[in-house]
């Protein structure tokens, strides 16, 4: 493992007998990769993921948009299909075999056959698993089953030439047609799944606890974002500022995307206010929404996790009177919306709990009117994605795209779809980024 510090390779015996520091440097490392159970996490690794998610200390990030991409990294394995097709032909040979040859006092002169159909079988589950496991990345799970797909094709064009031409066998014909268009039929099945919900590989606990180790040795993280905290105490604001308003308003379903928007200065590279549901930040609050009040022709722009929670952003907008009650502005919903989750063709990070489905059935009314039947039964089904998932880059260009793509509500926009009654309108972008 190379050390951080200063480029040395220390190998297992080096880190060991220094007591776990660089050779060279003397530099403690933060991660023994040899000592960890599940996951192998080593310092440069650690440190290319903040570098990435900072944009190359560039931007602030989230701890769980660090969490995030630590887990999509670690879920990315070198998994090739022409490897496994290798695996499955060589054992496939000398597997049944080496098992027969043990059998054929059981099984007689068929017992190479039967030690065959044994061994396919539990290849075959073997890829059933990996191409259902909540625990590997979907490009992972898809190459899983396209190898089901082949091995079911390589079944049907063996197993029928051997039984009908060496077996000559009506049963073992049935058997491998049924085997080899079951696996032909789940592998296509599979690769028509794009929307599977996922699970961490390693808990937020482990996460922490490196995170907090990382730290204490290397020192504080320059581009993490502490937990937002509530200040109740108004801020002074120069009465010459509060006489202007803003044009655009973000407001996000977390003070955590609010405070992430506004440590990287969006606010004032798109000339917007930005606010989240919560109130945050409170010590202007009040004062931002009275100014935000005086502009007849103010654009507020939603953005949201995709769960019941943030599914209820824009009604919450709607029908509280501390934002927008009774008001005719319009309302830009930039997502996250189930329809855009359906849409995508990219992977995302969806999850799934009992919780989140319970809440998607106790939606008001006005929410589940807004939705299609196909959106409720993806919330009702308890998945969920977060905004979190999401690089601080991305999710930059995904806001700035849909403000520039709405300026002119008039205008013929096939990004935005309208939804409501004049006068109430509200807008959703049909695609996120």
């Amino acid at each position: 493992m190379k050390c951080i510090n200063c480029g040395t390779d220390n190998k297992l015996k080096d880190r060991t007998a220094n007591q776990g520091r660089c050779i060279k440097c003397n530099h403690t490392f933060a991660f023994e990769p040899t000592s960890m159970s599940s996951v192998k996490i080593t310092d440069p690794f650690f440190a290319k993921a903040i570098a990435d998610i900072s944009a190359n200390n560039t931007l602030f990030f989230t701890p769980k948009q660090l969490f995030y991409l630590l887990d999509s990294r670690v879920k990315v394995k070198s998994i090739s299909i022409f490897g496994l097709l290798f695996i499955y032909l060589f054992f496939n040979i000398w597997v049944p075999g080496f098992i027969g040859s043990f059998a054929s006092l059981v099984f007689g002169a068929n017992s190479w056959l039967i030690a065959s159909l044994l061994f396919n079988i539990c290849f075959l589950l073997y890829l059933y698993k990996k191409s259902i496991s909540n625990k590997i990345n979907i490009n992972s799970r898809q190459k899983y089953a396209r190898c089901f797909q082949i091995i079911g094709g390589m079944i049907i064009a063996v197993g029928i030439y051997a039984s009908l031409i060496i077996y000559n066998s009506f049963s073992l014909f049935v058997i491998v047609v049924i085997l080899g268009m079951l696996s032909i039929y789940w592998g296509t099945r599979q690769l028509g799944q794009t929307k599977f919900a996922q699970e961490f590989l390693f808990s937020q606990n482990d996460f922490q606890g490196w995170l907090n180790r990382w730290q204490k040795i290397n020192g504080s993280i320059l581009k993490i974002l502490p937990f937002p905290r509530e200040e109740n105490t108004p801020a002074t604001v120069n009465p010459d500022v509060t006489a202007y308003s803003f044009d655009r308003l973000v407001v996000c379903d977390s003070a955590n995307i609010a405070q992430l928007l506004i440590a990287n200065n969006f606010h004032f590279e798109n000339n917007c206010a930005i606010l989240s549901i919560t109130g945050y930040p409170q010590s202007i609050f009040d004062t931002t929404m009275q100014m935000l009040r005086r502009n007849p022709d103010l654009k507020v722009y939603a953005v949201h996790d995709c769960n019941p929670r943030g599914i209820g952003l824009v009604h919450n907008l709607r029908s509280n009177a501390s934002w927008f009650l009774n008001s005719e502005i319009a309302i830009i919903d930039i997502g996250l919306t189930p329809s855009q989750i359906i849409a995508t063709k990219r992977g995302m990070f969806i999850q799934s709990s009992p919780d989140s489905a319970q809440a998607a059935k106790q939606l008001p009314q006005e929410v589940r009117q807004s939705l299609s039947a196909e959106e409720l039964a993806w919330l009702e089904s308890g998945k969920f994605v977060e905004l979190e998932s999401f690089t601080p880059q991305r999710l930059i260009k995904v806001l700035q795209k849909g403000i520039a793509g709405s300026r002119n509500l008039e205008s013929d926009d096939s990004n935005l779809l309208l939804v409501g009654d004049t006068g109430n309108d509200m807008y959703v972008v049909q695609s996120f980024g």
